[in-house]
């Protein structure tokens, strides 16, 4: 299921996103998007500084780069607008689409270890189940953007995986 060939369809289709994102959001004024909207990550922007930060640490893990700087807790404030943010996210997306692209069947086989501070323990999962769960994890918390912009009359990008441009 997954495989190098769903990595680089996942990686392309969260570059896809997150640029779509950075392009609605780049006109709203900022505080909209540092408005606490009651979001497991209070703010649009507190939401996507997560993601990013989640983001940073799963390729830590898989491609043995830097991790993020601080905590999960510390992720929502990671940076203070949306350029400072944009500039990172393109640069990650980037990292992403590279790992992807390098991807070899064996580096999807066997097991990721690692100790998880949000858990507080040493954690070991299948490395396609880590992969499976980073990609989702993407997915997931920019369905919570989505629902927060909707939720404020704005406009959200598309999110359907098979209108994705080629």
């Amino acid at each position: 299921m997954v495989d190098a060939g769903y990595c680089l369809l996942m990686a392309r289709y969260n570059t896809w996103q997150n640029r779509q994102y950075l392009s609605f959001l780049e006109p709203l004024d900022p505080k909209k998007l540092t408005r606490d909207r009651k979001a497991f990550f209070g703010s649009i922007l507190g939401t996507l500084n997560h993601l990013l930060w989640g983001d940073a640490m799963w390729m830590s893990r898989f491609d043995g780069g830097a991790p993020p700087v601080g905590e999960i807790r510390d992720s929502p404030s990671l940076y203070p607008t949306l350029a400072s943010f944009g500039a990172s996210r393109i640069s990650m997306d980037a990292r992403i689409e590279r790992w992807a692209a390098l991807l070899m069947p064996d580096d999807l086989r066997g097991d990721l270890s690692w100790y998880s501070h949000a858990a507080r323990r040493d954690m070991a999962l299948s490395k396609a189940a880590c992969v499976a769960h980073f990609f989702n994890h993407q997915t997931h918390h920019r369905g919570q953007v989505h629902a927060m912009l909707t939720s404020a009359g704005l406009n959200a990008p598309v999110s359907d995986l098979f209108l994705m441009p080629e």
